[in-house]
């Protein structure tokens, strides 16, 4: 019972490495694909954000008139009671009234839009800083893979002694050393073609100072001078 309890957990076990072995190596795209959702998502929210701004901005000038109609009629009950007319000042006032339990609502209205308008461009402000902060780890992420992959392609092509790069390094090896041999080769038939024209000669007696290696520019003066005067 024991042993094939092992077996189960061993196989269990093997199932998760291979699963997460999956996952990993579509760790990048995954989080690519999610990135892209994410940044879709955040264009949606800010259309979302210019129309309720849009629908704020209506309720703001419906606020205003609305301001401005009961300051109005305000006036108009003033003048009505000035004339003594109590009758035509009351219609106002009713009147009066309607407009501001419709100014109550709209404020109302104007005060929860206000509201939803500043919570999301709060978090529209905390999504952008969040997908900027993802992307830069993400482009760390892809060029540290990038670089690990290049490594590991390159210790591979040098290991192993069929590989390509380690035959490649070895003709080059192989090409230096006849090049090196043919000069060598050049330099010493050199040599035995100086000995042979006596070069070997020359050069000894111009080490011990007997003979010089090429005529001075004062030899060469006096030569002319001496055809001068002849």
């Amino acid at each position: 019972m024991s042993i094939l309890k092992q077996l189960w957990t061993a196989v269990k076990g093997a199932s998760t490495e291979a699963g997460e072995a999956i996952v990993d190596s579509q760790a990048i795209r995954i989080l690519e694909q999610e990135m892209r959702d994410a940044k879709k998502h955040l264009n949606q929210a800010k259309e979302n954000l210019t129309s309720v701004m849009a629908e704020k901005m209506g309720i703001e000038r419906k606020v205003k008139t609305l301001r401005r109609e009961i300051e109005e009629h305000e006036g108009y009950a003033v003048s009505a009671l000035d004339n003594g007319n109590e009758g035509l000042a009351l219609e106002i006032a009713e009147k009066i009234a309607e407009l501001s339990n419709e100014l109550e609502v709209q404020e109302e209205l104007l005060a929860s839009y206000t509201g939803n308008v500043s919570n999301l461009k709060k978090t529209i402000k905390g999504t952008e800083r969040n997908i900027a902060s993802m992307d830069r780890e993400l482009s760390v992420v892809k060029t540290t893979e990038s670089v690990q992959k290049a490594s590991a392609a390159a210790a591979a092509k040098f290991s192993g002694t069929n590989s390509s790069l380690r035959s490649a390094t070895d003709s080059l090896s192989r090409i230096k050393a006849k090049q090196q041999k043919r000069s060598d080769q050049m330099s010493a038939a050199m040599e035995l073609q100086n000995e042979g024209e006596g070069g070997d000669l020359k050069a000894k007696m111009k080490a011990a100072g007997i003979v010089t290696g090429s005529a001075s520019s004062n030899d060469i003066l006096a030569k002319l001078r001496a055809k001068r005067g002849g």
